[in-house]
């Protein structure tokens, strides 16, 4: 029997109640470990010593935190390899993107390490005589951060790295499908200079753990990745105790593809953008809305290049996609598929189960033809390794349908028109646009959320997080008059 990995409570690893089973989606046979699950007890514990960890660490020193953070950050991107050997294991995405991920995760803390001593106030004059404004941010207190399997260390990275930077406690329950990385990242972060109790790792089932969590009157402000029904209870049960929330959620991304467009250059960027992670990411070309002149030539190369990419186990060198991250998602993926073609959708290519050598939870990436924007496969979120293919006859039937949906999480225009890219650019009702770029890849340093149901909240990475991971005092200080 694996030994049980532990939860970090209160600033100690302890068993828990129960325990769960990981297993390699690539290969079932592949036991990645046992990993205990907290109880109410131990959640209610660590919540208590964290608001006594969290003043002693607010109290730290600017250079003193910097030091923390750039030591966690250099450490993991040291270790990216193995880290992301791990990650690619218990996830399922292909080794390169795996180690990828590791390595920008670092990046969140040595980013964040350095605004560490950025944190500039302000000053300005009262309307009253002789008095002097002193604004500035201070933490809001502890944070709960509820992040996802698809970046089990992404996503978490750059939530708990600004959580810390800006002086609060941390209580981190991750996904029960990728718990290892959980674990790898919370033992680097406790080994660092902190107070017992600052940054607790709460390993538990949603509906159990994760609802005490965020209706907990001890928790200050609650950051979140996940689905927007999960977002939508979250928010209900934090506005009980006024708790400050955070949601990145669902999206339907659309990638429009132009007459002009670079015919090759618009494949690769839909290849990448539909099926890189198997499709289970947030910011997926799940849309791909595509001008009548070039729409033939286009879905020609689409469909040789979906049939194509190398399906296999993903630490397997030369894989393009791995297998999806459990069985759940992959009978929900195939009944998306039944769906799409009950509606009329033509499939083109995919969509089935794959035997492979490893017993695991292999797809096909499939395309859908002849579909319209009406369809349930192109108004809700599959997180699948499948996209669908809309004909318009126009930019500005383009830019109409890529802005008809409930979400507005990330965009894309291929073109060669400067001046069409800055009208999709400025008129794209989506938090992150891009221009001949995929619409999956973002930067650490600049804000990043969506629009309608995809986000809530303030927006996360770069200098914006400062706007949810702290709050602001004004002080007004009366120097008296001169002698």
């Amino acid at each position: 029997m694996s030994e049980v990995k532990k939860n970090l409570i209160a600033g100690t690893w302890q068993t828990g109640a129960s325990e769960i089973e990981n297993r390699n989606p690539s290969d079932l046979s592949d036991l990645v470990g046992m990993f205990a699950q907290a109880d109410a007890a131990q959640l209610d514990a660590t919540l208590e010593q964290a608001r006594v960890a969290q003043a002693e660490w607010a109290a730290y020193g600017m250079e003193r935190k910097q030091a923390v953070l750039m030591a966690i950050g250099t450490e993991m991107m040291a270790r990216a390899e193995e880290l992301g050997t791990l990650l690619s294991r218990e996830e399922g995405k292909p080794l390169a993107e795996g180690k990828g991920e590791v390595y920008r995760a670092g990046q969140f803390f040595t980013y964040y390490a350095a605004e560490c001593l950025r944190q500039l106030g302000e000053n300005a004059d009262s309307v009253r005589p002789g008095v002097e404004i002193d604004v500035r941010r201070e933490p809001v207190g502890t944070v709960a951060i509820i992040s996802p399997w698809n970046f089990p260390t992404a996503t978490a990275s750059w939530k708990i790295a600004p959580a810390l930077c800006y002086g609060n406690a941390v209580v981190w329950k991750p996904a029960n499908m990728t718990p290892a990385s959980a674990v790898a990242l919370a033992e680097i972060i406790d080994r660092r200079d902190i107070p017992k109790g600052l940054f607790s790792l709460v390993m538990g089932e949603g509906g159990t753990i994760g609802q005490r969590l965020v209706e907990s009157p001890m928790i200050d402000a609650i950051s979140f990745t996940g689905s927007v029904p999960v977002g939508r209870g979250i928010a209900a049960a934090a506005v009980q105790n006024f708790t400050k929330i955070q949601a990145e959620m669902g999206s339907k991304n659309a990638l429009a593809v132009m007459d002009d467009a670079d015919l090759d250059l618009a494949v690769t960027l839909a290849l990448g953008g539909a099926f890189g992670g198997s499709g289970q990411k947030c910011t997926a070309s799940s849309r791909l809305v595509v001008h009548a002149a070039i729409h033939d030539a286009f879905v020609e190369k689409l469909v040789a290049g979906a049939r194509a990419m190398t399906v296999g186990h993903a630490l397997d060198a030369g894989v393009q996609m791995g297998p999806v991250v459990s069985e759940q998602q992959l009978a929900e993926n195939l009944a998306y598929v039944d769906l799409g073609k009950s509606e009329g959708a033509e499939l083109a290519c995919g969509g089935v189960r794959l035997d492979m050598p490893h017993d695991g939870y292999y797809m096909s990436p499939g395309v859908f033809l002849n579909t319209t924007n009406a369809m349930r496969i192109n108004r809700e979120e599959m997180f699948a390794p499948l996209t669908s293919v809309i004909r318009v006859d126009s930019y500005d039937e383009a830019l109409s349908v890529v802005n008809d949906t409930h979400f507005g999480l990330t965009s894309g225009i291929v073109t060669q028109n400067l001046a069409r890219a800055t009208h999709f650019r400025r008129n794209a009702r989506t938090g992150v646009v891009t221009v001949n770029l995929p619409t999956a890849g973002t930067d650490y340093h600049v804000p990043f959320g969506g629009r309608g149901d995809s986000s809530y909240g303030p927006r996360e990475q770069g200098r914006a997080a400062a706007e949810f991971y702290t709050t602001v005092k004004t002080a007004y200080i009366s120097a008296g008059m001169p002698a």
